[in-house]
């Protein structure tokens, strides 16, 4: 589910982009809502909005949470101060690439891996298991990168779909395949642990 919050302020701007460009008058002021710079004004104040409240109910952040918070204030804060898009493309490859840089440093950083510290206090696996899966991890956040900016520069009438569902899409992908791995290894574990139930002689 935690993999989930991060697209609520990703959705909302999906919304908003898709709104025809209009002005509303609000308290007398006139904005501008529907368009790529009013979806990046959304996406920074739910981003705050929805990290606030968490942070609220747990008393902190996760370290993932407040690289997604800085990536969507610094990539958006330039997106409007330059009136350019391209700072919000490059958003979704940087900091998909920094969580990959995170999690190849723990490799060489620490006495466990990141992924054994994320999930290591709800399953017990053998080093080897937990090393594939950390770099697992690293791939995928690599692909991820790569894929965003890839699309967000040769097909730029897509790159805001492909940002949300695309994103969404691989992440689910991925899940599910780690799921599946992770279901096949835990029943080996299990059956390794199991006693014998050979009997004995008298």
């Amino acid at each position: 589910m935690k993999q989930f919050i991060d697209f609520i302020p990703l959705i909302l701007f999906f919304i908003v982009y898709k709104i025809s460009p209009q002005g509303v008058n609000i308290l007398g002021h006139s904005f501008m809502v529907g368009g790529i710079f009013s979806a990046t004004a959304v996406l920074i104040a739910s981003s705050i909005v929805v990290y606030g409240i968490l942070y609220i109910q747990q008393g902190k952040l996760e370290k993932s949470q407040w690289l997604t918070l800085a990536g969507c204030l610094v990539f958006g804060s330039l997106t409007l101060a330059f009136h350019s898009e391209t700072f919000l493309k490059w958003k979704a490859p940087v900091v998909n690439w920094v969580f990959a840089l995170v999690f190849a440093g723990s490799h060489f950083i620490g006495d466990r891996l990141l992924i054994q510290r994320i999930m290591g206090h709800a399953l017990t696996l053998p080093q080897a298991i937990w090393t594939r899966l950390n770099i697992a991890w690293i791939i995928f956040f690599l692909f991820c990168g790569a894929a965003n900016l890839y699309v967000a520069f040769t097909y730029q009438a897509f790159w805001v779909d492909f940002k949300v569902f695309g994103s969404l899409g691989m992440t689910l992908i991925f899940l599910i395949g780690q799921g599946i791995f992770l279901a096949r290894h835990l029943h080996d574990a299990d059956a390794s642990t199991q006693p014998s139930t050979k009997k004995t002689e008298d």
